[in-house]
């Protein structure tokens, strides 16, 4: 297990989204081993955040398949830092999320490149900004995915190795509601209570959960009012919808408009400005048939399973690209600072990842 040091390296260097000079000196390790391999970079640089970088491999007629990783962290400095390991596990922001699996990625290649001395049609992306929602790399990467066929995500894997196929869509509100400001004590009929729209509004917006066809909505932060003794004049609320099908999608959005635009207190005004962070992830027959082939190929059952979380999987899944996710190593405590990766899942999945790249590459001599 010597990528393991590997592994060590990087994640010895805090890559917190918003450390641009440790995002770019993961960067550089892992530029310079891919690099060996005969990938060539091309970098997205950014004042602000680590730079994107795209490694491209020879090409030739035949299937092209992208590695998509993600070499920024969730913790700052001096919060959650440091590598350690025992017989079983390793420790250490990334080692699942996903450093870990950027190394998987990684040491593939590199046995693909010691048996072939040469790589073929296998690219690797690595973004720096996954971790806060992707909004710069989004961009970069849907348009980069449009050239290829398959897309290999490398998050963790599930606790019985399952491969990921659908993740949840993510979208968020800022609701804001204006009232009239009176004396509590002397007026109040003078004023538009807008933290008692807000209390109306947030039950209705709550009655849109659907569990049974996976949707969620939570009212995440409130806060409205200026005093104890003053009928509020305006009251704000953040809120967060996650989707598995765009039909519920639609039905969210269409209701958090209608309850939006109703006044249950007369005189209050109310408005919601939305963004789709992250598309829905649908699982799909071709995702389910390369599975099968896999199956086939590998002589062993691939588990999947469906995901609450988002990844950079729900982007490349949107443009049409065949996609997979969950090749990373099986770990948890992700985001937290019990984070761990087991050992043995990474020889799993070095094994696995790298057949599946040999057989591209096989196919394509």
């Amino acid at each position: 297990m010597h990528y393991l040091q590997d592994l060590k390296k990087i994640v010895n260097i805090n890559s917190h989204t918003q450390n641009k000079h440790g995002v770019d000196e993961v960067g550089k390790l892992m530029s310079m081993w891919i690099e060996e391999l005969g990938l060539k970079r091309k970098s997205f640089k950014r004042e602000l955040i680590g730079d994107h970088l795209l490694f491209k491999s020879l090409r030739k007629k035949g299937i092209k398949i992208l590695l998509l990783g993600h070499n920024d962290t969730v913790f700052p400095k001096g919060y959650f830092e440091g590598f350690r390991e025992d017989d079983k596990w390793v420790y250490g922001p990334g080692v699942c999320d996903m450093k870990g699996g950027n190394i998987i990625a990684l040491q593939s290649l590199r046995n693909i490149f010691n048996k072939n001395k040469k790589i073929y049609n296998i690219d690797f992306l690595l973004v720096s900004d996954e971790e806060t929602g992707s909004d710069d790399s989004k961009e970069i990467t849907s348009k980069i995915a449009l050239d290829y066929d398959y897309c290999f995500v490398f998050e963790a894997a599930g606790k019985n190795l399952e491969l990921v196929t659908s993740r949840k869509g993510v979208g968020r509100y800022i609701i804001k509601i204006e009232g009239k400001a009176a004396h509590a004590g002397t007026s109040y009929e003078k004023g538009r209570n807008a933290n008692l729209e807000g209390a109306i509004k947030l039950q209705k917006y709550s009655n849109l959960i659907n569990l049974e066809e996976g949707t969620i909505v939570n009212v995440g932060k409130c806060e409205g009012g200026i005093g104890i003794n003053t009928v509020s004049p305006h009251f704000e609320m953040l809120m967060e919808y996650r989707f598995d099908k765009k039909s519920e999608q639609r039905r969210v959005e269409r209701s958090v408009e209608e309850i939006t635009l109703a006044s249950y207190i007369k005189g209050t005004l109310s408005s919601a400005q939305g963004i789709i962070q992250r598309d829905v992830m649908e699982e799909n027959e071709k995702q389910l048939e390369l599975i099968k082939f896999f199956e086939k190929l590998l002589n062993q059952k691939i588990f999947t399973e469906k995901r609450g979380g988002v990844s950079d999987a729900n982007i490349v899944s949107n443009c049409g690209v065949i996609t997979l996710d969950g090749f990373g190593p099986y770990g948890d405590g992700d985001h937290t600072k019990k984070e761990r990766a087991l050992k043995s899942s990474f020889e799993q999945r070095i094994e696995m990842m790298t057949k599946i790249l040999d057989y591209y590459q096989t196919k394509q001599e």
